[in-house]
């Protein structure tokens, strides 16, 4: 199981779609209808189905705190998955900036930004997760990913 931590627009669903999709069946609230109720919970349940079914699962969404990711991390741990997050550390300008070029349902208020970075928290492996990896765009369209000490 990977859990993607991060402020919107820093650069999860695109780092999920060029080096996780391949592996990984994405769960993520944002493919839920907007209205949607028990949107955790639906996300529990598709998560533990996925496990369940043996097929590794990528949870993408801010998932800012260990409110956020202790469930998940459980979830993992019952279905004797492997549990890693991915960090990608806050660049509030960057992610303000990312999300004023998107539109219609993609782009959120730029107080949902700010909220999420008053959250915000480095996962650890204290944390429950088998590894910890730091995401940061490298500059030239791409990622560099390393793993945390």
């Amino acid at each position: 199981m990977a859990v993607l931590v991060g402020l919107q627009a820093s650069g999860k669903s695109t780092f999920y779609r060029r080096h996780l999709a391949d592996r990984f069946e994405l769960v993520s609230k944002d493919l839920f209808p907007r209205g949607a109720r028990a949107k955790q919970a639906r996300q529990m349940r598709l998560v533990g189905q996925a496990l369940a079914a043996g097929r590794s699962v990528a949870v993408d969404n801010t998932n800012p705190s260990p409110d956020e990711w202790r469930p998940l991390v459980a979830e993992g741990r019952a279905h004797g998955a492997a549990v890693l997050a991915y960090w990608f550390p806050p660049d509030l300008p960057g992610s303000l900036r990312r999300n004023a070029a998107r539109s219609g349902r993609g782009r959120v208020p730029d107080v949902g930004i700010h909220a999420t970075l008053g959250r915000l928290r480095r996962p650890e492996p204290a944390d429950g997760f088998d590894a910890v990896y730091s995401v940061r765009f490298d500059g030239a369209g791409g990622f560099r990913v390393e793993r945390a000490a």
